[in-house]
Protein backbone atom coordinates (compact mmCIF):
# COMPACT_ATOMS: atom_id res chain seq x y z
CA UNK A 1 0.00 0.00 0.00
CA UNK A 2 1.55 3.21 -0.89
CA UNK A 3 2.05 6.22 1.99
CA UNK A 4 0.57 9.44 -0.18
CA UNK A 5 -2.55 11.05 1.54
CA UNK A 6 -4.10 14.06 -0.24
CA UNK A 7 -5.88 16.27 2.46
CA UNK A 8 -8.38 18.68 0.66
CA UNK A 9 -8.99 21.06 3.11
CA UNK A 10 -6.67 23.04 5.42
CA UNK A 11 -9.63 24.31 8.03
CA UNK A 12 -10.27 22.28 11.72
CA UNK A 13 -10.63 18.97 10.49
CA UNK A 14 -8.03 19.01 7.50
CA UNK A 15 -5.47 20.66 9.35
CA UNK A 16 -6.20 18.44 12.29
CA UNK A 17 -5.31 15.15 10.12
CA UNK A 18 -3.01 16.43 8.32
CA UNK A 19 -0.42 17.13 11.35
CA UNK A 20 -1.36 13.44 12.66
CA UNK A 21 -0.26 11.84 9.61
CA UNK A 22 2.84 13.77 8.99
CA UNK A 23 5.44 11.51 10.70
CA UNK A 24 4.45 8.49 8.90
CA UNK A 25 2.65 8.91 5.48
CA UNK A 26 3.51 11.40 2.73
CA UNK A 27 0.84 14.24 3.24
CA UNK A 28 -0.27 17.13 1.01
CA UNK A 29 -2.51 19.12 2.01
CA UNK A 30 -4.48 21.27 -0.61
CA UNK A 31 -5.63 24.70 0.71
CA UNK A 32 -6.28 28.00 -1.26
CA UNK A 33 -5.88 30.53 1.95
CA UNK A 34 -2.53 31.27 3.08
CA UNK A 35 -3.29 30.90 6.55
CA UNK A 36 -5.90 28.43 9.00
CA UNK A 37 -8.58 31.02 9.92
CA UNK A 38 -9.89 30.42 13.73
CA UNK A 39 -13.54 31.58 13.20
CA UNK A 40 -14.29 31.37 16.93
CA UNK A 41 -12.13 34.45 17.20
CA UNK A 42 -14.50 36.78 14.61
CA UNK A 43 -17.04 37.79 16.78
CA UNK A 44 -14.21 39.02 19.74
CA UNK A 45 -12.18 40.53 16.97
CA UNK A 46 -15.15 42.46 15.66
CA UNK A 47 -15.37 44.13 19.80
CA UNK A 48 -11.67 44.27 20.23
CA UNK A 49 -9.53 44.91 17.14
CA UNK A 50 -6.36 43.47 18.60
CA UNK A 51 -8.06 39.80 18.64
CA UNK A 52 -7.49 40.08 14.70
CA UNK A 53 -3.79 39.35 15.36
CA UNK A 54 -5.33 35.98 16.88
CA UNK A 55 -7.44 34.72 14.08
CA UNK A 56 -4.64 33.48 11.53
CA UNK A 57 -2.34 30.59 11.41
CA UNK A 58 0.43 30.03 9.05
CA UNK A 59 0.69 27.11 7.33
CA UNK A 60 4.71 27.19 7.21
CA UNK A 61 5.10 25.05 10.25
CA UNK A 62 2.10 22.77 10.26
CA UNK A 63 4.02 19.94 8.60
CA UNK A 64 7.59 18.43 8.76
CA UNK A 65 7.95 16.04 6.43
CA UNK A 66 4.77 16.70 4.10
CA UNK A 67 3.63 19.80 2.00
CA UNK A 68 1.11 22.82 1.78
CA UNK A 69 -0.06 23.22 -1.53
CA UNK A 70 -1.82 26.39 -1.72
CA UNK A 71 -4.24 25.85 -4.72
CA UNK A 72 -8.05 24.98 -5.21
CA UNK A 73 -8.91 21.54 -5.83
CA UNK A 74 -11.46 21.10 -8.75
CA UNK A 75 -11.99 17.15 -9.21
CA UNK A 76 -11.84 14.69 -6.52
CA UNK A 77 -10.87 11.07 -7.30
CA UNK A 78 -10.38 7.71 -5.11
CA UNK A 79 -6.91 7.61 -6.63
CA UNK A 80 -6.31 11.44 -7.21
CA UNK A 81 -6.45 15.20 -6.69
CA UNK A 82 -7.26 17.41 -9.97
CA UNK A 83 -6.24 21.45 -8.99
CA UNK A 84 -7.31 24.52 -10.64
CA UNK A 85 -3.65 25.21 -11.71
CA UNK A 86 -4.01 22.12 -14.03
CA UNK A 87 -1.99 19.87 -11.60
CA UNK A 88 -3.02 16.44 -10.20
CA UNK A 89 -2.08 14.80 -7.16
CA UNK A 90 -2.09 11.15 -7.33
CA UNK A 91 -3.16 9.78 -4.13
CA UNK A 92 -3.47 6.60 -2.23
CA UNK A 93 -5.33 8.01 0.37
CA UNK A 94 -7.68 11.00 -0.03
CA UNK A 95 -9.23 12.99 2.72
CA UNK A 96 -12.41 16.07 1.79
CA UNK A 97 -12.05 18.00 4.66
CA UNK A 98 -13.77 21.11 2.60
CA UNK A 99 -15.90 22.39 4.99
CA UNK A 100 -18.58 24.85 5.04
CA UNK A 101 -19.28 28.48 4.09
CA UNK A 102 -20.88 30.93 6.36
CA UNK A 103 -22.05 34.40 5.65
CA UNK A 104 -19.20 36.65 6.64
CA UNK A 105 -17.54 38.01 9.10
CA UNK A 106 -18.06 34.46 10.97
CA UNK A 107 -16.49 33.07 8.41
CA UNK A 108 -14.00 35.03 5.71
CA UNK A 109 -13.98 34.06 1.84
CA UNK A 110 -10.67 36.11 1.76
CA UNK A 111 -7.87 33.55 0.27
CA UNK A 112 -5.83 36.05 2.14
CA UNK A 113 -4.94 36.62 5.54
CA UNK A 114 -4.04 40.71 5.18
CA UNK A 115 -7.42 40.89 3.20
CA UNK A 116 -9.66 39.41 6.00
CA UNK A 117 -7.98 40.91 8.29
CA UNK A 118 -8.63 43.96 6.70
CA UNK A 119 -12.39 43.20 6.17
CA UNK A 120 -12.53 42.49 10.49
CA UNK A 121 -10.95 45.67 11.22
CA UNK A 122 -12.94 47.64 8.80
CA UNK A 123 -16.38 45.83 10.39
CA UNK A 124 -15.03 46.92 13.30
CA UNK A 125 -14.94 50.27 12.99
CA UNK A 126 -18.53 50.56 11.98
CA UNK A 127 -19.88 48.54 14.26
CA UNK A 128 -17.93 50.87 17.20
CA UNK A 129 -19.80 53.47 15.42
CA UNK A 130 -23.09 51.95 15.03
CA UNK A 131 -25.65 52.82 18.20
CA UNK A 132 -28.06 49.99 17.32
CA UNK A 133 -27.07 46.64 16.06
CA UNK A 134 -29.76 43.99 14.84
CA UNK A 135 -28.96 40.26 14.60
CA UNK A 136 -30.70 37.82 12.64
CA UNK A 137 -30.29 34.38 14.12
CA UNK A 138 -30.61 33.52 17.78
CA UNK A 139 -28.18 30.56 17.21
CA UNK A 140 -25.11 30.18 19.35
CA UNK A 141 -22.95 32.36 16.64
CA UNK A 142 -25.73 35.55 17.03
CA UNK A 143 -25.84 35.34 20.25
CA UNK A 144 -21.97 35.12 20.64
CA UNK A 145 -21.53 38.11 18.78
CA UNK A 146 -24.26 39.88 20.98
CA UNK A 147 -22.32 39.39 24.00
CA UNK A 148 -19.04 39.67 22.36
CA UNK A 149 -20.68 43.26 21.42
CA UNK A 150 -22.89 43.91 24.98
CA UNK A 151 -19.42 43.01 26.78
CA UNK A 152 -17.29 45.81 25.46
CA UNK A 153 -20.00 47.68 24.77
CA UNK A 154 -22.37 48.27 27.14
CA UNK A 155 -24.47 51.24 26.01
CA UNK A 156 -25.13 49.72 22.77
CA UNK A 157 -28.77 48.85 21.99
CA UNK A 158 -28.47 45.24 20.06
CA UNK A 159 -31.61 43.59 18.86
CA UNK A 160 -30.98 39.60 18.35
CA UNK A 161 -34.69 38.01 16.48
CA UNK A 162 -35.28 34.63 15.49
CA UNK A 163 -38.60 33.13 13.91
CA UNK A 164 -37.32 29.79 16.69
CA UNK A 165 -39.75 29.91 20.05
CA UNK A 166 -36.93 28.64 21.68
CA UNK A 167 -33.44 29.29 22.03
CA UNK A 168 -30.75 26.15 21.70
CA UNK A 169 -34.18 24.11 22.33
CA UNK A 170 -31.79 20.85 21.94
CA UNK A 171 -30.61 21.62 24.92
CA UNK A 172 -31.08 21.40 28.67
CA UNK A 173 -33.84 24.20 30.36
CA UNK A 174 -31.56 25.17 33.41
CA UNK A 175 -28.98 25.96 30.37
CA UNK A 176 -31.52 28.02 28.46
CA UNK A 177 -32.30 29.39 31.78
CA UNK A 178 -28.77 30.69 32.27
CA UNK A 179 -28.50 31.73 29.09
CA UNK A 180 -31.68 33.98 29.24
CA UNK A 181 -30.43 35.43 32.57
CA UNK A 182 -27.04 36.37 30.81
CA UNK A 183 -28.63 38.02 27.99
CA UNK A 184 -31.36 39.92 30.32
CA UNK A 185 -28.41 41.22 32.47
CA UNK A 186 -26.22 41.85 29.61
CA UNK A 187 -29.50 44.35 28.28
CA UNK A 188 -29.82 42.45 24.55
CA UNK A 189 -33.41 42.69 23.21
CA UNK A 190 -33.87 39.24 22.58
CA UNK A 191 -37.52 38.44 20.07
CA UNK A 192 -38.00 34.86 19.60
CA UNK A 193 -40.77 33.99 17.42
CA UNK A 194 -39.75 36.85 15.52
CA UNK A 195 -39.99 37.06 11.71
CA UNK A 196 -38.11 39.92 10.18
CA UNK A 197 -37.86 42.04 6.83
CA UNK A 198 -34.25 41.72 5.07
CA UNK A 199 -32.75 45.10 5.98
CA UNK A 200 -31.41 46.97 2.85
CA UNK A 201 -28.23 46.97 3.59
CA UNK A 202 -25.29 44.25 3.33
CA UNK A 203 -24.72 42.82 6.44
CA UNK A 204 -21.76 44.08 8.03
CA UNK A 205 -21.74 47.47 6.65
CA UNK A 206 -22.67 50.81 8.28
CA UNK A 207 -26.40 52.45 7.16
CA UNK A 208 -29.41 53.23 9.43
CA UNK A 209 -32.54 51.38 8.28
CA UNK A 210 -36.06 50.55 9.42
CA UNK A 211 -37.46 46.86 8.85
CA UNK A 212 -40.92 45.61 9.89
CA UNK A 213 -40.86 42.78 11.81
CA UNK A 214 -43.54 40.62 13.06
CA UNK A 215 -43.39 42.45 17.11
CA UNK A 216 -42.93 45.75 14.85
CA UNK A 217 -40.34 48.02 13.54
CA UNK A 218 -36.91 47.58 14.08
CA UNK A 219 -34.49 50.47 13.41
CA UNK A 220 -30.75 49.68 13.28
CA UNK A 221 -27.51 51.03 12.36
CA UNK A 222 -25.78 48.11 11.29
CA UNK A 223 -26.83 44.59 10.95
CA UNK A 224 -25.44 41.24 10.85
CA UNK A 225 -26.89 37.46 9.08
CA UNK A 226 -26.22 34.88 11.76
CA UNK A 227 -27.84 31.67 9.96
CA UNK A 228 -27.17 30.01 6.64
CA UNK A 229 -24.44 27.41 6.74
CA UNK A 230 -24.00 25.74 2.83
CA UNK A 231 -21.53 23.09 1.96
CA UNK A 232 -19.63 22.59 -1.42
CA UNK A 233 -19.25 19.49 -2.58
CA UNK A 234 -19.05 20.71 -6.52
CA UNK A 235 -15.39 19.34 -6.76
CA UNK A 236 -16.42 15.94 -6.20
CA UNK A 237 -15.27 13.91 -9.85
CA UNK A 238 -18.05 11.11 -11.14
CA UNK A 239 -16.66 8.34 -9.29
CA UNK A 240 -17.85 10.20 -6.00
CA UNK A 241 -20.61 12.24 -6.58
CA UNK A 242 -23.19 9.26 -6.21
CA UNK A 243 -21.73 9.78 -2.51
CA UNK A 244 -23.53 12.68 -2.22
CA UNK A 245 -26.87 13.42 -0.28
CA UNK A 246 -29.99 15.20 -1.65
CA UNK A 247 -28.16 18.38 0.42
CA UNK A 248 -24.50 18.20 -0.97
CA UNK A 249 -23.55 16.14 2.16
CA UNK A 250 -21.13 13.24 2.18
CA UNK A 251 -22.23 9.82 3.05
CA UNK A 252 -20.18 8.28 5.51
CA UNK A 253 -19.44 5.23 7.62
CA UNK A 254 -18.81 5.15 11.07
CA UNK A 255 -15.03 4.42 10.04
CA UNK A 256 -15.50 8.15 8.12
CA UNK A 257 -15.29 6.59 5.09
CA UNK A 258 -17.03 8.04 2.43
CA UNK A 259 -19.65 5.42 1.28
CA UNK A 260 -18.40 3.05 -1.28
CA UNK A 261 -15.07 3.82 -1.06
CA UNK A 262 -12.56 2.25 1.70
CA UNK A 263 -8.86 5.16 0.41
CA UNK A 264 -11.83 7.92 0.88
CA UNK A 265 -12.85 9.57 3.70
CA UNK A 266 -14.71 12.74 4.87
CA UNK A 267 -13.91 14.71 8.31
CA UNK A 268 -15.71 18.02 9.43
CA UNK A 269 -19.13 20.16 8.04
CA UNK A 270 -19.16 17.81 4.88
CA UNK A 271 -20.10 14.65 6.38
CA UNK A 272 -23.46 13.87 6.64
CA UNK A 273 -23.50 12.42 10.66
CA UNK A 274 -26.53 13.69 12.88
CA UNK A 275 -24.48 16.09 14.75
CA UNK A 276 -23.69 19.98 15.01
CA UNK A 277 -21.57 21.27 12.55
CA UNK A 278 -18.78 22.76 15.18
CA UNK A 279 -15.04 22.93 15.19
CA UNK A 280 -15.02 20.17 17.76
CA UNK A 281 -16.49 17.40 15.82
CA UNK A 282 -14.30 17.88 13.14
CA UNK A 283 -11.00 17.56 15.43
CA UNK A 284 -12.42 14.07 16.62
CA UNK A 285 -13.15 12.77 13.23
CA UNK A 286 -9.47 13.48 12.29
CA UNK A 287 -8.43 12.14 14.93
CA UNK A 288 -10.65 8.67 13.96
CA UNK A 289 -9.60 9.12 10.00
CA UNK A 290 -5.66 9.47 11.31
CA UNK A 291 -5.80 6.33 13.32
CA UNK A 292 -7.27 4.25 10.14
CA UNK A 293 -5.24 5.71 7.63
CA UNK A 294 -2.54 4.86 9.55
CA UNK A 295 -4.21 1.42 10.43
CA UNK A 296 -4.04 0.68 7.02
CA UNK A 297 -0.61 2.18 6.11
CA UNK A 298 0.25 -0.80 8.62
CA UNK A 299 -1.65 -3.28 6.51
CA UNK A 300 -4.39 -3.28 9.06
CA UNK A 301 -8.35 -3.26 8.58
CA UNK A 302 -9.92 -0.16 10.18
CA UNK A 303 -11.23 0.05 13.82
CA UNK A 304 -11.92 3.28 14.87
CA UNK A 305 -15.58 4.68 14.48
CA UNK A 306 -17.14 8.05 15.12
CA UNK A 307 -20.21 7.76 16.97
CA UNK A 308 -22.27 11.30 17.38
CA UNK A 309 -23.09 12.15 20.84
CA UNK A 310 -26.71 11.94 21.04
CA UNK A 311 -25.54 14.71 23.38
CA UNK A 312 -25.56 18.35 21.90
CA UNK A 313 -22.16 19.94 22.95
CA UNK A 314 -21.89 23.80 23.18
CA UNK A 315 -19.15 26.50 24.62
CA UNK A 316 -21.28 29.52 24.22
CA UNK A 317 -19.00 32.90 25.35
CA UNK A 318 -20.91 35.87 25.68
CA UNK A 319 -17.86 37.92 26.32
CA UNK A 320 -14.75 36.85 28.07
CA UNK A 321 -16.82 36.08 31.57
CA UNK A 322 -19.81 35.11 30.90
CA UNK A 323 -21.50 32.26 29.19
CA UNK A 324 -23.32 28.56 28.77
CA UNK A 325 -22.00 25.61 28.43
CA UNK A 326 -23.32 21.78 28.00
CA UNK A 327 -21.08 18.53 27.90
CA UNK A 328 -21.81 15.33 27.41
CA UNK A 329 -20.68 12.55 30.69
CA UNK A 330 -21.55 8.98 31.22
CA UNK A 331 -24.66 10.33 33.32
CA UNK A 332 -25.75 12.53 30.62
CA UNK A 333 -25.63 16.18 29.94
CA UNK A 334 -23.49 18.25 32.44
CA UNK A 335 -24.25 21.90 32.15
CA UNK A 336 -21.32 24.35 33.30
CA UNK A 337 -21.14 27.50 34.99
CA UNK A 338 -19.55 30.62 33.40
CA UNK A 339 -16.24 29.90 35.11
CA UNK A 340 -16.01 26.85 33.25
CA UNK A 341 -16.60 28.61 29.92
CA UNK A 342 -14.34 30.99 30.36
CA UNK A 343 -11.84 28.57 31.25
CA UNK A 344 -12.40 25.83 28.54
CA UNK A 345 -13.06 28.75 25.70
CA UNK A 346 -14.04 32.21 26.70
CA UNK A 347 -10.29 33.43 27.63
CA UNK A 348 -8.25 32.51 24.77
CA UNK A 349 -11.00 30.94 22.69
CA UNK A 350 -8.75 28.34 21.91
CA UNK A 351 -5.20 30.41 20.92
CA UNK A 352 -3.36 28.22 22.98
CA UNK A 353 -4.41 24.99 21.09
CA UNK A 354 -3.89 26.30 17.65
CA UNK A 355 -0.43 27.54 18.55
CA UNK A 356 0.57 24.41 19.65
CA UNK A 357 -1.28 22.64 16.60
CA UNK A 358 0.58 25.43 13.91
CA UNK A 359 3.72 25.48 15.62
CA UNK A 360 2.66 29.33 16.30
CA UNK A 361 3.11 31.64 19.34
CA UNK A 362 0.22 34.03 18.03
CA UNK A 363 -0.73 36.00 21.32
CA UNK A 364 -3.63 35.94 23.91
CA UNK A 365 -5.07 39.81 24.29
CA UNK A 366 -5.12 40.96 28.11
Amino acid sequence: MGRTVVVVGGGYGGASVARALDERADVVLVEPRDAFVQNAVAMRALARPEWADSMFFPYDRLLERGRVVRDRAVSVEPGGVELASGERLAADHVVIATGSAYPSPFKTGAADAATAREEILRIHKDLAAADRVLVVGAGPVGLELAGEAKAFWPDKRITVVDPAERLLPAFRDDLRADLHRHLDELGVDLRLGTTVETPPTEPGRAGTFTVSSGDGPITADIWFRAYGVTVDTAHLGPGLRAARTPGGLLRVTGNLNVAGHATVHAVGDVTDLPEAKMAGNAMQHAEVVAQNILAALDGEGPTAVHRPSPIPFVLLPLGPDRGVGQVPSPDGPVVLPAAAVGEYKGADLFTGRFNDLFGTSLPVPA
